[in-house]
């Protein structure tokens, strides 16, 4: 009978090395649970072979099942990109309904692996059933594929691994993603109305220039009159889209514009400088500092009440908050902790967050209660943001018809002006 090394924890927090004999990596993982123990990282000792006996066809650790055969070209998928929030927070809710029920966790990795489609996410989950098949532990597997599990995602695993309630953790995680994603979609939602009508208006304007106000110059030159000021700045406006080449400088302009903020993106420089213009943009501002404030505090509260040490919760929280005025202000936060300071101390002088935060942050450090504090902050500046959010569309609809009205109007305006000039001219000879 195969035996299998294992590495666990018991109740009291210790770390336990031994052997246990079973015939599958599944049974050796139940005996071991039956003594109380938690099991982090488990394999089949190796056994000698006799001298000159021929190798037997190579069996997986797991105890029985022969290792995978070589992929055909057939069968090789091209992975590009990553896999979507989505199917991501989906997969996760699943593992944990199946921990839940008992499953092992190899057992449970094969039958998510065989629900999900021909993809990165399935070939991901092939390769991450197959280490832990290895006797890697799930966190160390899933790390090794940072497009699809990302450090946090890693990181909450691998303390829901060392505290025996991985199933617990999974479930958090996936409230955790649902809502991130829940509001990066408000934010976006609140983008698209001013985004098409500008769009179409930009389009209309285009249009008018082009083939109805070349019309117009044709009959003003036959009025042999002079036109008012705007009438001419419109004929040459006109000119200048239809004849040299505008429209196509106003349709790239905005893709012109998208690209260099990419570029300038790349930088340490442009990311910290875009970041900031973002924060003090009128009303978008406060939506950007909001769901900022709502990400990092829920990240952080997560990692917390998931038994991650709180400098390394900070470093994970720093690098997914997703703003780098945010994130240097939490890695002072991070730097005064090492010295023996508070959390809410170093994060008040950053002047990165409200009084209110600070305040709710402090009272969290008084009570030992830190993560259900962050988690309150984070549900209530998701509340703040919906109404946000609301603000933005309803401001942005009167703000939207009068521009348009402006620019339509002077339009008009700029057409009809020689007509009254010229009726003033027969009526006056």
């Amino acid at each position: 009978m195969p035996t299998f090394q294992y590495e666990a924890m018991n109740g009291a927090g210790q770390q336990v090395k031994a052997e246990v004999e079973a015939t599958s990596s599944d049974e050796a993982i139940s005996k071991i649970r039956s003594q109380g123990y938690f099991v982090h990282k488990i394999k089949e000792k190796a056994s000698k072979k006799p001298k000159g006996a021929t190798s037997a066809a190579p069996v997986a650790a797991a105890g029985g099942t022969a290792l995978k055969k070589k992929k055909s070209f057939n069968e090789i998928s091209i992975n590009i990109g990553r896999v979507s929030q989505k199917l991501l927070t989906q997969f996760t809710r699943q593992l944990s309904t199946l921990q839940d029920a008992g499953l092992p966790i190899l057992r449970s990795l094969k039958v998510l692996h065989q629900q999900q489609k021909p993809g990165m996410m399935r070939d991901t989950l092939d390769q991450v059933a197959a280490d832990v098949e290895g006797g890697t532990t799930l966190s160390e597997s899933m790390g090794r594929h940072p497009k699809v599990f990302d450090k946090l995602y890693v990181n909450m695993v691998a303390a829901g691994e060392t505290g025996g309630v991985l199933d617990v953790i999974l479930q958090r995680l996936a409230d955790f993603m649902e809502k991130a994603e829940r509001l990066k979609r408000r934010i976006k939602g609140a983008m698209i109305y001013p985004i098409v009508v500008i769009s179409f208006a930009v389009l209309m304007v285009t249009g008018i220039m082009i083939f109805v106000i070349p019309k117009f110059k044709k009959l003003f030159a036959s009025f042999r009159t002079g036109l008012p000021t705007i009438t001419i700045w419109l004929m040459e406006f006109s000119n200048w889209v239809a004849k040299e080449y505008g429209w196509l400088y106003i349709i790239a302009s905005p893709f012109a514009i998208w690209l260099f903020i990419k570029l300038l993106g790349k930088t340490k420089f442009g990311r910290g400088l875009i970041d900031r213009v973002k924060l003090h943009i009128p009303v978008m501002g406060q939506l950007v500092s909001k769901g900022t404030i709502a990400r990092f505090t829920r990240t952080l509260g997560t990692l917390l009440s998931a038994g991650v040490p709180i400098l390394e919760a900070i470093n994970i929280t720093r690098e997914t908050c997703g703003n780098t005025v945010f994130q240097n202000a939490l890695q002072k936060v991070h730097d005064a902790i090492r010295e023996g300071e508070g959390f809410a101390e170093p994060l008040r002088k950053a002047k990165v967050c409200d009084g209110i935060v600070i305040n709710m942050i402090s009272v969290g450090e008084e009570t030992g209660d830190m993560d259900k504090m962050l988690m309150k902050i984070a549900d209530n500046y998701d509340e703040e943001v919906d109404v946000l959010v609301g603000t933005l569309v309803s401001v942005m609809e009167p703000v939207m018809i009068v521009v348009l009205g402006v620019l339509v109007g002077g339009i008009v305006v700029a057409v009809f002006l020689p007509y009254v000039k010229l009726l003033k001219k027969v009526g006056g000879g």
